[in-house]
């Protein structure tokens, strides 16, 4: 839980919350969407998690090590954005935040990694719930007390206090013990790049499972993609506002979300869990396109975000489940890096295409346009039913 809070808290520092800072500071919506591809890091991380895999740092172990200089370099790095401002150097920003993205997809691959490698296989659905958890907790402090702390004491200051909670992630990875999984590292660099990828494409359908990947979170990534934006520039819901209600109603949604998947992936299994999740998480779009068509409604923004957050949460912990299934363990940290990299597609290359659409068809229709993004992940994942339902994914979570 204390790795998966070390795992979340950059995101929003480079999404949401850095969409916010812009936001106030007045720049248009469109640059804003273009923010979204500081993110890329987190889709192309495969490109050098065999480093990861063949190399261990000599320190904390093979994977503990890799996590624990990420996180070193984390909080340098957002000190360093904490120094500059959206209207004096907005360039130099979103440069300091692409690198932000960088050190925190190479801490997610070892992470990923590591939490792959310590569970047993009977422990996967409890223990993504509990990853998911402390990774949705970041989230939502980075992503809405920040928001909070912004409106009372900027956005420069509040970037120093999200450094410092950083530090709880690093207590995580110093007190967590050593994976049982060391003897299995790669004897070479080729054998790290080549083996987990020939393995992977070697199994049944695998090219159909990477569309899955990609296709399972899409719509919720669509429906986020711009929601500080709409919120707060849309809506007209001030800093203070946003941020106490992703803080007070979020929160306990994404937490209930996550633990309830958790516990359904035992009693209904993997299978049963991704699609009736990934059906809640479509439907849950919805509730921003009725906030849209009601306008400026604390009640409702919070009934919007409650159901979002926790449907979020339940999808979120199958689908973390589901990838752990289908990794090797022999190479977890590339195998897992590519499969998650292609799910952060659709969240890194989305915003552009967001701000476009935003400008020409509106917020009722774009979040419209989400829940029909959200349907043929879900209509694939009918399809492969006899695929996700193997013996290897069963034994996973069921």
């Amino acid at each position: 839980m204390l790795l998966g809070f070390s795992s979340g808290l950059p995101l929003a520092l480079t999404s949401s919350a850095l969409q916010a800072w812009f936001t106030v500071s007045g720049i248009s919506i469109v640059t804003i969407g273009f923010l979204a591809l500081v993110g890329q890091p987190y889709v192309y991380k495969f490109l050098w998690a065999p480093i990861l895999d063949r190399y261990a740092l000599p320190f904390l172990g093979r994977r503990r090590g890799w996590i624990f200089c990420m996180q070193l370099a984390i909080i340098g790095v957002i000190l360093l954005m904490s120094w500059q401002s959206p209207l004096l150097h907005p360039a130099l920003l979103a440069s300091s935040a692409l690198l932000l993205s960088f050190f925190s997809a190479t801490q997610d691959i070892a992470y990923n990694a590591y939490q792959t490698e310590i569970l047993h296989e009977n422990e996967y659905g409890l223990g993504a719930a509990f990853g998911a958890s402390g990774y949705r907790i970041a989230m939502l402090v980075s992503g809405g007390l920040s928001f909070v702390l912004a409106d009372r004491i900027g956005w420069e200051a509040t970037y120093r206090v999200m450094a410092a909670l950083m530090l709880i992630g690093a207590l995580g990875t110093l007190i967590g013990k050593e994976s049982e999984n060391s003897a299995h590292t790669p004897t070479s660099l080729r054998a790290a790049v080549i083996d987990p990828l020939k393995e992977f494409l070697s199994r049944d359908s695998a090219k159909v499972l990477l569309l899955l990947i990609i296709l399972y979170k899409l719509g919720d990534a669509f429906a986020m993609s711009l929601s500080s934006t709409f919120l707060i520039r849309g809506l007209g819901f001030t800093q203070t506002e946003v941020g106490l209600m992703v803080k007070g109603v979020g929160l306990p949604a994404s937490i209930i979300g996550v633990f309830i998947g958790g516990c359904l992936m035992l009693r209904i299994g993997l299978y049963r869990s991704l699609l009736w999740f990934g059906v809640l998480q479509a439907i849950s779009n919805l509730t921003f396109m009725v906030l849209a068509l009601f306008g400026k409604n604390l009640m409702m923004m919070g009934t919007a975000i409650f159901i979002e957050q926790g449907c979020s949460g339940m999808g979120t912990a199958a689908f973390l489940a589901f990838i752990m299934s289908l990794c090797d363990k022999r190479y977890t940290a590339t195998q897992f890096a590519l499969l998650s990299a292609l799910a952060a597609i659709g969240r890194v290359f989305i915003g552009p295409i967001a701000g476009i659409l935003v400008e020409h068809i509106g917020w009722v229709q774009f979040y419209w346009w989400s829940f029909i993004v959200a349907l043929p992940g879900v209509g694939l994942l009918w399809i492969l039913r006899s695929h996700v339902m193997n013996p290897l994914c069963e034994a996973r979570g069921e």
